[in-house]
């Protein structure tokens, strides 16, 4: 699921008024290869059953499944943001958050591009997100103590891990994944936009404000993050940007505005709070990788 461009030759033709020839519509105009647009088809076709209230078949019911038939304009309604954040709830007890991630993803950068062209007029996946799952807690023998929250003990390095090992939002997991594999500071990461990012190359382009190079772990992810996007900021918010936003600060797709810092820091505190022994959460600070890099690396990062 790569960055990719959007050309509509039908752009004038009237709107659609089912959502799966909307669907189609945007597929016939992405220029995705044909495993992605298969991704794609199956991720948003998956959405209709949420759309009309009706639980979404699992397991080998789901291949070859009939969607039903839904009205564009049902995406417009005031209750779809609800009956969306329980299908993502309940298809959440049967698919990895990866998975999860993907579809949410391909519903966004649909549900944007329809948008655009005055297709809808609201954001149903405003502030959808897929819920963190949390693990069981397993029964001790009563005469054997068991601390409140296992915890890193090694330092900045046992802390990466442990927060990049969290379950969290595709964004989260972007940014935590670029800032510890690229070293960046904050601000150089949330500072990116789309068009400053060699995907491929997995670095930087020379209109960046500084060069970055990062591994497969955000390389993996910022595609997924970015599909359906092709301009304004690579981190942005989960809702409209307010007006009088500066335009560089603003996605032209969406209308998001660019993730701040402050945001950043709450979230990542607040998703590392369980596993601070002091209860407090940790800062992004302890993201960055401090360990020395080999020569060859150094020439590589010379290099960008």
């Amino acid at each position: 699921m790569g960055e990719h461009r959007i050309d509509d030759p039908g752009a004038l033709r009237p709107a659609p008024v089912e959502y799966g020839a909307a669907v189609d519509r945007y597929l016939a105009a992405a220029g995705l290869g044909s495993a992605s647009r298969r991704v794609y088809r199956i991720s948003l076709l998956g959405w209709a059953w949420p759309l009309v209230d009706r639980r979404a078949p699992t397991g080998r019911e789901r291949r070859g499944a009939r969607p039903p038939v839904v009205p564009l304009a049902l995406l417009d309604a005031p209750e779809t943001p609800e009956r969306l954040r329980r299908g993502l709830a309940d298809r959440a007890g049967t698919a990895r958050p990866r998975t999860l991630d993907r579809e949410l993803a391909c519903l966004r950068a649909a549900t944007a591009w329809w948008a655009a062209r005055g297709w809808i007029t609201a954001d149903p996946a405003a502030g959808l997100a897929p819920p963190t799952p949390r693990p069981d807690p397993v029964p001790a023998p009563a005469d054997t103590p068991v601390p409140a929250v296992a915890v890193p003990t090694g330092g900045d390095a046992d802390r990466a891990r442990a927060a990049l090992a969290l379950r969290a939002p595709l964004r989260e997991l972007t940014l935590w994944r670029l800032l510890h594999e690229s070293r960046a500071t904050v601000e150089q990461a949330l500072a990116l936009d789309i068009d400053h990012l060699d995907l491929p190359g997995r670095r930087t382009k020379e209109s960046a404000p500084g060069p970055l190079r990062w591994g497969p772990g955000a390389a993996r992810l910022l595609p997924m993050l970015l599909a359906g996007r092709t301009a304004g900021p690579v981190f942005v918010t989960d809702r409209r940007a307010p007006t009088g936003t500066a335009a560089a600060d603003r996605c032209p797709v969406t209308g998001r505005g660019r993730l701040s810092y402050r945001r950043a820091a709450e979230l990542f505190t607040a998703a590392t709070r369980p596993l601070d022994p002091a209860g407090r959460g940790w800062t992004l600070l302890v993201l960055r990788d401090r360990a020395p890099r080999s020569g060859r690396e150094r020439g590589r990062r010379g290099a960008a």
